[in-house]
């Protein structure tokens, strides 16, 4: 499996240590952290990264570091998750696409650069049938990167297992794409 990925100005690749202060400094962030429970402290991020790392070493891909091609500089995560049966999610298990950047990369087109790269490994080297997404209601911002990657809102709004009830992000939309979709996309049409 290939652990690096490029895109016209990203790479996508395995994690480094010298990506984890920037991965805390990002994760500290209450910006970029607005739609998650909370911001995360050194220790948890760096143990966040930790597994990321253990995760990509062990199946060749994962939410992987994005770095910019023009300056090496890291910026955040893009890629891939897998969610067990036992997750709480609806229709797992299933494949997930995320991604977190620092909010200084933000509305630069990066996510959905890297998503559609993440999405195509999906699809073509793990044959995968279908990819979801899923992020917090009040999350347009992530939504929206679905919409342009082709992921459709399916319906399926659900409370996070793993928020409390009377959370003001507990309640979350589902998004997904299937293989044949994205296929579809992307063959010449005839006249």
């Amino acid at each position: 499996m290939a652990s690096r990925l490029e895109t016209e100005r990203l790479i996508l690749r395995q994690w480094k240590r010298e990506d984890y202060p920037d991965y805390a400094r990002l994760n500290a962030d209450p910006t970029v952290m607005m739609y998650f429970p909370a911001v995360l402290s050194r220790q948890e991020s760096e143990a966040q990264a930790a597994r990321i790392t253990q995760l990509i070493a062990e199946n060749g891909w994962g939410f992987w570091a994005a770095e910019l091609k023009a300056t090496g500089q890291f910026i955040g995560f893009v890629g891939l998750h897998r969610q067990d049966e036992l997750s709480g999610i609806p229709n797992a298990p299933f494949i997930e696409i995320g991604w977190r950047l620092a909010k200084e990369y933000w509305g630069k087109g990066y996510a959905p650069e890297a998503a559609r790269r993440a999405l195509q490994f999906a699809f073509e080297q793990l044959s995968a049938p279908s990819i979801y997404a899923f992020t917090a209601l009040p999350n347009t911002p992530s939504q929206r990167v679905m919409d342009k990657i082709g992921m459709t809102n399916i319906g399926q709004d659900f409370d996070h297992p793993k928020l409390p009830v009377g959370h003001h992000l507990r309640r979350h939309c589902l998004y997904q794409v299937t293989r044949e979709t994205w296929l579809g996309r992307l063959k010449p049409r005839s006249p």
